[in-house]
This record gives structure tokens, C-alpha cells and sequence, in this order.
């Protein structure tokens, strides 16, 4: 990864930790508390083993003298075991804190993180969403935001640990023993320096990691939901082995991290353990007498004397014990930030994305201007793009008042779905798109939406029940008005003969209930919103003839009165509408009501005898059936599955 890309993601991902709220602060505070405790316990315990292991010692100095070292007795220490308990016990209240603390400003982080995608999802609308297999947006969603958790919980706060705790050992150490301190001192680089020199591919690799994470999530997420279509054309073994293939790629780039966090432990613990050996050779030497420096001038140096029943003691028993209890708590924090490391490299390359993704630019819709009603809705060389600055459709103008109903046709890729979005404040848009003659990107968006009520040809019902999913707008509708919008959607009967009528589950992705009913479910949400402008692209497409009458019957009644535009294939259906736009190649090419396009020699023309022909091979396709499939097999109608 390019140095400076990494910079400015580490940039980001520090200015996102004021989300974590003051448990960040207090995992510190904890820390530091934790590490003070530490210095003292090694004190008392280092003083306790000095004063029983020397206790009653004496030691000659020469034929005629001797010095005693110590002779207090063992009920001298009680006090110390006391506080060597205390400050145990409080050492694990500090660390269960600092865990606790260190959770909730990850928890809390995630959180905000996890919103802030979901915001952005909201306002990039589902024109943005439909660019990316569902699975990717549940890796960035899920497991990118979850790998944020480390870096704040643990790795932010272990940079200041490690650089409070060695300072704090070393100036215990060096008014002690500056030899000890010095060897501390300048054996602590080696650490970072080796945990740098061993992590420095750790981000890219997560970032490739996460890449093909993404992948192998958004196919294996597709085929999954198009799995009776894939028997169905005999594509199972093809595709398994593009499964196998994508999880394969995923398998090599997660060992390949996987090997970086091996060696970087290994390399770590190595250079601790050498590090540590040293200062215990230092003080090994120094006791049997072959090392005399390190020691300040308080000390006699007993062991330069010539006489050679002299002894040489340059430093007690406390200061060995006092400084190598020290020595792995020096270089455990340095440690600790090598393991945390990775999670460094993880919220690195989880961030690339997520940076991508909130820092997207959106439509510019940040106006203020509230409307009662929609009295004309007109676009005036109006051009629709993509978010990547492609011109989707236009120019083109048209106008449409009260009461009056539009239908837009062409063939696929004309850019009928395209004006339905920019309509939505879902694409960015030039020219003009004027609401009451205000501009549609200085309206409230939010309630411009609440005039609109939406049907698409692929009806999103959410798990829950009929009531959740009719009452969505407004949970707060009653019963007999929910009874109501459903008997106006035709699916009122269906669902009082269910046991649980209102309160019948409903699955994930409609499941359990066919795609007419799931439509029509659909349909009566929509009609609850009370809409002045009905925006319908392909509401029938999906459903079999019985329940695309159910759905336009439905559709006729609600829409009387009321502002419609519609999308739609089904061209032979068109003689109620006003005015019919026909679009292709993202412009307006014809234009005018069903019987007189009917009767023009062009594109309406070539596409209703085409729409004609398919409507009756349609029906044709029972009699090619088998004789001994039954006229049940025949007209039941599909699951949303088996649609699909």
C-alpha cells in the first residue's frame, strides 16, 4: 500500500475515536494505574526475598571484621505480604476494567461507524446499492466495521502504554543501577524496529484480504439466491468450481497473513528473551564477582582490595531481584503493541474501503422547500448520471399536471429506470426538474418522499409480519385500517385465512409467500402512504396473469385522481395512460397517447407487436406441456423461490 495512502487512513481512523466517548481515555488512565502497581509490587517483592533469603547473613570482610546484613525476622514482612496482596488484587480489579473499558469504546466506535454506512447507504439510495452484490455490502457492513474493534479497544490504547510503562521501569531502574537502566535503554528499540521491518506488508495484505473476502461474499451470496435457476439450466458444477476457485484465492491471502502474525510474534519473543538474558548475565557476572561497574559511588567497591579474603559485594540481593522482575514488564508493553500491530494493519485495510464508500459523493439534494401537494412535476433538458459522472439519459423535457398519468417505455437500457431514480433523489441530475416550479434538488428530500408512493417489479418485504411490513410508514395505524389496505391490494382474503391473520409471519426475502401475494403485500404498504404521485417501475412483471389483474385492478383504483409514472413492457396495457414517452438510447424519440403511437410507423409500433407476440406465445405454452402434467401443475402460481 502507497505510504501516503496509509497515512491518511491511519489519519482517519484516529480522528474517529472521539466516538469511543471517554472509555478510550479511561482504558489509559486504567493502564497506567495498572503499571504504577506493578513497579510497587516488584518492590515489596524484591524487599520480602532480600530480607528472608539474606536475613541472618553475616558475611566477613576480612580476618578481624564482618558485616551484618540483616537480621529482622520473617513477622518483620507481614506488612509487606499485606500490600503484595493488596496491590494483586487491585492490579485484576485494573485489568477487568481496562478490559471493560476497552470493549465499550470499541462497541461504542463500531456503532457509530456501523450508522454512519448506513446513513450513507440510505442517502446514495438503491441505485448506488444495486452497483455491488449484496454480499459485498455484508463484508463492509459486518466484518470490515468488526475489524475496527482491536484497533481502538487495544492498539491506540497499548502506543501510549508503551511508551508510559518503559519510561516509568527505567526511572526506577537507573537511580538504582545505571548499567541496568542503560542496557534497558538501548536493547528497547530492537522491538518496534523488527515489529516494523516484519509488519510492513500487514496492511496491504489485509487490504487484499478483504478484497477477496468481498468477492467470494457477493458470488457465493448470488448464486445462493439464484440456485433453482442454476439447476435449472444446468450451471451447479460450473459454478462450483468458480466457488472453489474464489474460496481458494481467500485461503492463500488468509495464510498469507496468517504468516506475517507468526513471524512477528516469533520475532518479537526472540529479541525480548535475548534482551532479558543479557541483563541476567549482567547481574550473574556482577555476583560472582567479574563485573564491578553499573553501581553508583555509595557503594564500597570492596572487590578492587588486594587482600584476598576480601569478598566483593558491589549491590544487594534487593537490587538483582528489584530489576529482573522488572525486565519482562519492560518489554511486555513493546510486545503487547507487536501483537496489537495487526490489528492496526486490519482496521488499515478495513478503513480503505469504508473511506471509499462514506467519502462517495451523493446527489445534491440540500434544500429546505416543503410542498402540500404535487399540482405539475416538469424536466426541462433534463440529463440523469451515474455517481461516476456517466450521462445515463437525457436531455430530454417533458411535462405532466394533476390527475394526468405517464408511462414510460423503450428498450432495456433506454433509461426509463434511470428518471425513476433521479426522480427519487436517488442520481445526480442537470438541467431542470421542477416540483410546483420549485427545484427538485431544493426540496426536502425527505418529505418530497413522503408525496410518493414507490412499487417495483421485485417486491422487498422484510422478516417480520403482514402487519410490520403494511404498517412500515406509520406503525401506529390501526387494524381496521390495515384490513382495509389490504382488501384495496386484493390480498385481504388470503390473509384472514391465515391463523395468526396481521401477526403471520413473514420470511426473509418474501419467503413463504408467492411473488403475486408478495406484490400485493407490497402494494398495500404503498397505498398507506396517502401519495399524490404513484412511481411504478414494472409492478407486474414478475407475476403470473391472475395476479397481474389482481395488482392493476388494485393499482386503477388507488391511482384515481392521482399523478402516475410508470415503467413498464407491457405496452398492449397503455390506453389509459395520458401520455406515453418512448425512450432509447436515453432520449425521447416518440411521444403522444396509445392510439396514436399505435397507429405511427416507429419504435412503439415495432415494440407493441413484439410485446403482442410474446403475450401469445405465453399462452401458448400449455398445450406444449405434458399430458400428464394436470391443470393444477399448470396455473399454480410460483413461490417468490421459484420465480427467481
Amino acid at each position: 500500500m502507497d505510504k501516503s495512502l496509509e497515512k491518511s487512513l491511519l489519519v482517519w481512523l484516529k480522528a474517529q475515536k472521539k466516538a469511543c466517548g471517554l472509555f478510550l481515555k479511561l482504558s489509559l488512565w486504567l493502564g497506567m494505574i495498572s503499571a504504577v502497581a506493578m513497579v510497587a509490587q516488584a518492590y515489596i517483592i524484591a524487599t520480602i526475598l532480600d530480607g528472608v533469603i539474606m536475613g541472618q547473613q553475616v558475611i566477613p570482610l576480612t580476618a578481624n571484621a564482618q558485616m551484618v546484613i540483616s537480621s529482622m525476622s520473617i513477622d518483620t514482612y507481614i506488612p509487606n505480604f499485606i500490600a503484595l496482596i493488596a496491590l494483586m488484587l487491585l492490579r485484576a480489579l485494573l485489568a477487568y476494567g481496562r478490559e471493560r473499558a476497552s470493549f465499550e469504546a470499541g462497541k461504542r466506535l463500531r456503532g457509530h461507524i456501523r450508522a454512519a454506512v448506513m446513513d450513507k447507504l440510505t442517502k446514495l439510495g438503491p441505485a448506488f446499492i444495486k452497483g455491488k452484490p449484496a454480499g459485498s455490502w455484508a463484508s463492509i457492513v459486518l466484518e470490515q466495521v468488526e475489524d475496527l474493534q482491536d484497533f481502538y479497544a487495544r492498539y491506540l490504547p497499548q502506543i501510549s502504554l508503551a511508551g508510559f510503562i518503559p519510561v516509568l521501569i527505567l526511572a526506577a531502574v537507573f537511580p538504582i543501577n545505571w548499567a541496568a537502566g542503560l542496557i534497558l535503554l538501548l536493547t528497547a528499540p530492537l522491538i518496534p524496529m523488527f515489529m516494523i521491518l516484519v509488519g510492513m506488508g500487514a496492511a496491504d495484505a489485509n487490504r487484499k484480504n478483504f478484497s477477496a473476502l468481498a468477492r467470494l461474499s457477493g458470488h457465493f451470496m448470488d448464486r445462493l439466491k439464484g440456485l433453482s435457476t442454476l439447476k435449472l439450466f444446468h450451471r451447479g458444477d460450473a459454478e462450483l468450481k468458480i466457488i472453489a476457485t474464489a474460496s481458494e484465492e481467500f485461503r492463500s491471502r488468509t495464510m498469507s497473513v496468517l504468516r506475517m502474525a507468526f513471524l512477528s510474534s516469533a520475532v518479537l519473543e526472540f529479541f525480548a528473551a535475548v534482551s532479558i538474558a543479557v541483563l541476567a548475565v549482567y547481574f550473574g557476572f556482577s555476583y560472582l564477582g567479574h563485573l564491578d561497574f553499573g553501581y553508583y559511588g555509595a557503594h564500597a567497591n570492596i572487590s578492587s582490595s588486594t587482600d584476598p579474603q576480601i569478598v566483593g559485594i558491589p549491590f544487594s540481593l534487593f537490587t538483582g531481584l528489584f530489576i529482573l522482575i522488572l525486565a519482562p514488564e519492560f518489554y511486555q508493553p513493546l510486545r503487547d503493541m507487536g501483537t496489537h500491530y495487526h490489528a492496526k494493519a486490519q482496521a488499515v485495510g478495513a478503513a480503505e474501503a469504508l473511506i471509499t464508500l462514506l467519502e462517495h459523493p451523493e446527489p445534491e439534494f440540500v434544500g429546505q422547500v416543503r410542498i402540500n401537494s404535487i399540482e405539475t412535476l416538469s424536466a426541462d433538458n433534463l440529463e440523469v448520471f451515474s455517481f461516476d459522472g456517466t450521462r445515463l439519459l437525457g436531455p430530454l423535457s417533458f411535462e405532466l399536471k394533476d390527475n394526468q398519468r405517464l408511462a414510460l417505455v423503450g428498450p432495456s437500457g433506454a433509461g426509463k429506470t434511470s428518471l425513476l431514480n433521479a426522480l427519487l433523489g436517488f442520481l445526480p441530475y442537470k438541467g431542470h426538474l421542477l416540483i410546483n416550479g420549485h427545484e427538485l434538488s431544493a426540496l426536502d428530500l425527505a418529505h418530497w418522499r413522503q408525496h410518493l408512493a414507490w412499487l417495483g417489479q421485485e417486491p422487498q418485504l422484510f422478516h417480520g409480519t403482514v402487519r410490520d411490513n403494511v404498517a412500515l410508514a406509520d406503525p401506529t395505524l390501526p387494524d381496521d385500517t390495515l384490513w382495509h389496505l389490504l382488501a384495496e391490494a386484493n390480498i385481504s382474503d388470503f390473509v384472514k385465512a391465515q391463523p395468526l391473520g396481521l401477526d403471520s409471519p413473514v420470511g426473509e426475502q418474501s419467503s413463504g409467500l408467492s411473488v403475486g401475494q408478495a406484490q400485493r403485500i407490497a402494494l398495500a404498504r404503498a397505498l398507506g402512504q396517502k401519495a399524490s404521485l404513484f412511481v411504478l417501475d414494472e409492478p407486474t412483471a414478475s407475476l403470473d396473469s391472475q395476479s397481474e389483474q389482481a395488482v392493476s385492478s388494485a393499482l386503477n383504483r388507488a391511482m384515481a385522481g392521482k399523478m402516475c409514472i410508470m415503467v413498464t413492457h407491457r405496452l398492449d396495457q397503455l390506453d389509459q395512460m395520458d401520455t406515453i414517452l418512448v425512450l432509447d438510447k436515453g432520449l425521447i424519440v416518440q411521444r403522444g397517447d396509445f392510439t396514436t403511437l399505435s397507429n405511427t410507423h416507429g419504435l412503439f409500433q415495432t415494440l407493441l407487436r413484439e410485446n403482442i407476440e410474446s403475450v401469445a406465445d405465453i399462452e401458448l405454452v400449455p398445450l406444449s406441456v405434458s399430458a400428464s402434467a394436470t391443470p393444477v401443475d399448470i396455473a399454480a402460481e410460483p413461490t417468490k423461490g421459484e420465480a427467481q
